[in-house]
């Protein structure tokens, strides 16, 4: 047996059933032999992301597993590691590698010496015989600690070569999960308990941890209202009366007001990192931060009591402290009517752009007729970066554990067709609906033909604008004497010329029923391009 079939008889082992690539990689065939389906992309960057994709929506192994070719394959993939980084989202990737000799030789591209700044951990192999450990290590990275891509290079003449039946003695890690100390916990309780208008701010590590259900009751056993980051929606019911929403670089009235005015602030499984795509801790705020590493504490938000440990096994911990102090029945804030009051003051102003009937279709009515018009418990939505994003993370509702997949601190376009693809992998008897802009489509379309070609049946609602909506305004000399912004097409039948459904929407009383015609033809096997003809609205809800 050689290192490269070495490697597939490890990933059967390990669960893998399922993997994205793109060739040319040996083990393409062998993990084929295994009885692993390899899918295909139309590019490294969608494979990555697809993997991704799979491990966000809660399927699976509980993480990605991605391979590629050496050279041009690997430098093509920086762009999805480098969104995977930045999200702690984890991924096993396996791209080839120069022979040995020649992995220092420039201009030969090596991953082990290039991807170092975008992954959790990277490793060549160099002799067969390390097999087995690198792939061991790797499995240990994925599965403890900080989430993240973990990538092995298959050095192309070591994996060729046979390996030692005495080295074919892989052993598969566990996942050691922690807490925090008993004392950080009553500190933290004691603090918590004491605020005047204290707030939860909930993270992508709720979710990766299955700890929603124990947030719930922690909310609800407390009276304290609950926000989640844009990673971390769907990690709380968006219809609990204790729902903040959710924050990108927009958000709601009602968190805006709770971020601004709160004195504790408790974050589960979140970085509280600082970008233009999230919301910020104010300065002044006593913060209590869990989260999996201690490098995340005191890195952009001063922190006062840090529970390093799983969001889970944290939250539990902290329940039953609670419980000792005020008891089974917990307390009543009266906290839920003042969010529902804010909430409807915010919504006066924004409900008639949700149900505004312009033409071209504002993309606030296209969301609209998207929240009316799937089943949520049902269904997995993401959107894409820019416009998009900020306007459908506040107004879209989230409602079970991976409903809403949020992403994007280091928002790449055209992320969604391929974490939709990656999600219905997991996911196949979900409804899985990516929203995004006709900018974002010229990264990423051509894998409407990847979804249709591997029965992976997805949506994609495009707005078609002819330009890159998140700057209507910008560019005017050069939009208007160059057309430097201009873009535009028949999307619907670019992906009927890729073998998926195309719908085109022109009015408002399409959008529903377009909808409801794409999950019937999910439910058959199609995939489904919805080509909106819509407007440049700039307006987000922004504070």
């Amino acid at each position: 047996m050689n290192g490269t079939q070495f490697i597939a008889r490890i990933l059967k082992e390990e669960g893998v059933k399922q993997m994205t690539c793109f060739p040319s990689n040996a083990l393409i065939e062998e993990v084929s032999k295994e009885g692993i389906r390899p899918i295909m992309f139309r590019h490294e960057r969608g494979a990555v992301m697809a993997a991704d994709g799979f491990a966000r929506s809660g399927g699976g192994e509980g993480f990605g597993t991605v391979m590629m070719q050496h050279a041009a394959g690997a430098e093509n993939s920086i762009g999805g590691l480098s969104q995977a980084f930045g999200d702690n989202i984890p991924l096993l990737v396996l791209p080839g590698g120069y022979p040995l000799e020649q992995r220092n030789v420039r201009p030969n591209f090596a991953a082990v010496n290039s991807y170092g700044s975008v992954v959790k951990t990277v490793e060549a192999i160099d002799t067969p015989t390390q097999i087995g450990d690198v792939m061991r290590r790797a499995f240990q990275a994925l599965r403890n600690g900080r989430r993240g891509p973990v990538v092995v290079e298959m050095t192309l003449d070591v994996c060729a070569m046979e390996v030692p039946e005495e080295a074919m003695n892989y052993t598969s890690p566990t996942s050691a999960k922690y807490a925090p100390s008993g004392g950080d916990i009553k500190d933290a309780v004691r603090l918590l308990l004491a605020a005047r208008k204290p707030m939860i701010w909930s993270g992508a590590g709720v979710l990766f941890s299955g700890a929603s259900a124990a947030l719930t009751e922690l909310a609800e056993l407390t009276g304290i209202p609950v926000f989640t980051t844009m990673e971390g929606k769907s990690s709380f019911d968006e219809r609990h009366p204790l729902s903040l929403g959710a924050g990108s670089g927009a958000t709601t009235g009602q968190a805006h007001k709770w971020i601004v005015e709160s004195d504790v602030i408790i974050g589960f499984g979140t970085s509280f990192t600082h970008n233009s795509y999230c919301q910020r801790v104010p300065d002044g705020k006593t913060v209590i931060h869990n989260t999996t590493t201690e490098d995340d504490v005191n890195k952009n938000t001063p922190s006062d009591i840090a529970l390093i440990g799983d969001a889970r096994l944290t939250i539990e911990a902290m329940i039953d402290e609670i419980k000792g102090q005020i008891g089974e029945d917990g307390r009543d804030t009266g906290v839920a009517a003042e969010i529902a009051a804010v909430k409807a003051e915010w919504m006066k102003e924004w409900r008639p752009m949700l149900e505004v009937a312009d033409e071209p279709l504002s993309p606030y009515r296209v969301i609209w007729e998207i929240e009316n018009n799937i089943d949520q418990e049902n269904s997995i939505v993401t959107h894409d970066a820019g416009g998009p994003r900020d306007a459908m993370v506040p107004f879209l509702t989230a409602t079970v554990p991976h409903s809403y997949m949020g992403w994007g601190k280091t928002t790449h376009l055209g992320f969604g067709i391929p974490a939709m693809i990656g999600a219905k992998m997991a996911n196949p008897d979900k409804f899985c609906l990516n929203y995004m802009g006709d900018g974002a489509f010229g990264m990423s379309g051509l894998d409407v033909s990847t979804a249709a070609r591997a029965n992976l049946p997805i949506t994609t609602v495009l707005l078609n604008n002819g330009g890159m909506a998140t700057y209507p305004g910008g560019f005017p000399v050069a939009r208007e004497q160059y057309d430097v912004s201009f873009m535009a097409g028949n999307y619907a039948q670019i992906a009927e010329g890729m073998g998926a459904t195309g719908i085109t929407v022109t009015k408002v009383a399409e959008m529903g029923p377009a909808i409801k015609k794409a999950r019937q033809l999910n439910s058959e096997g199609k995939t489904v391009l919805i080509d909106v003809h819509s407007n440049f609205e700039a307006k987000k809800s922004r504070f």
